[in-house]
């Protein structure tokens, strides 16, 4: 038989805890409501798991639910505070970009790293209304499991660029992020440590780890991004 106490119960639950939920949702902000990589993905699957029990279970203590998404918020806070703060901690709490396609070609030996098969590959692509694999020039499997794709310069969609009225600029690979030097980047596009170091003292810095984050293209231009001073960091609750 029905108990109408309980189902008073869990439709009170139900217009008590989802504007709660909501309000938690984005204090964690709203990387974790967009995106969802690996990590975020079991923050919001854990969240929801507590939230359906107590929507579907009057025996369980409603305060109980609600100190747990308090704590839960708080952790992811902390934790993407941590990915900020400290690449290391951001490798081992996700997934990094990989390179699976270069220039037509799948990298098979990075493409088992991301256990994806050439299948998922392929319609990944055809989402992305690209039907031939020699079209992509390089192609990365993102953290949150998505494909990006650059095409050959022969494939890209025509603007004004091609008409000359602007410099196409070259595809640009990450450099140097959060102070570490990316020597493999400098492997494939034959440049030299040394004239690294060269051209980031003719930008004003006198430290590696001054550079946030910089990026070469095949043009061998390179783009330097500074490394935030600590206290430009939002405080912890905004």
């Amino acid at each position: 038989m029905v108990d109408i106490k309980d189902l008073g119960i869990v439709g009170l639950r139900i217009f008590t805890i989802l504007p709660f939920m909501i309000f938690v949702t984005l204090y964690m902000g709203k990387r974790s409501i967009g995106e969802l990589p690996v990590f975020d993905f079991l923050v919001v699957l854990v969240f929801g798991s507590v939230v359906g029990a107590d929507i579907a279970d009057p025996d369980i203590n409603h305060i109980h639910t609600i100190v747990a998404m308090i704590l839960i918020g708080i952790l992811q806070k902390i934790l993407t505070k941590m990915k900020i703060s400290s690449r290391k901690m951001g490798k081992l709490l996700s997934f990094e970009p990989t390179v699976v396609i270069e220039n037509g070609q799948i990298l098979k030996k990075e493409l088992k790293k991301t256990g994806y098969t050439i299948d998922n590959i392929l319609m990944l692509l055809r989402e992305k209304e690209v039907f031939l694999l020699e079209d992509v020039q390089i192609g990365i499997i993102e953290p949150n499991g998505s494909l990006s794709i650059h095409k050959m310069p022969s494939k890209q969609t025509v603007t004004a660029e091609d008409a000359g009225i602007m410099k196409r600029s070259s595809l640009a690979y990450p450099l140097i992020v959060d102070g570490v030097l990316h020597t493999s980047v400098l492997d494939k596009l034959n440049v030299e440590e040394k004239w690294v170091w060269g051209e980031i003292e003719k930008a004003g810095f006198t430290s590696i780890d001054e550079v946030f984050y910089a990026s070469i293209n095949a043009r061998k231009e390179i783009h330097i991004v500074k490394t935030p001073d600590i206290h430009t960091y939002p405080d912890f609750f905004n």
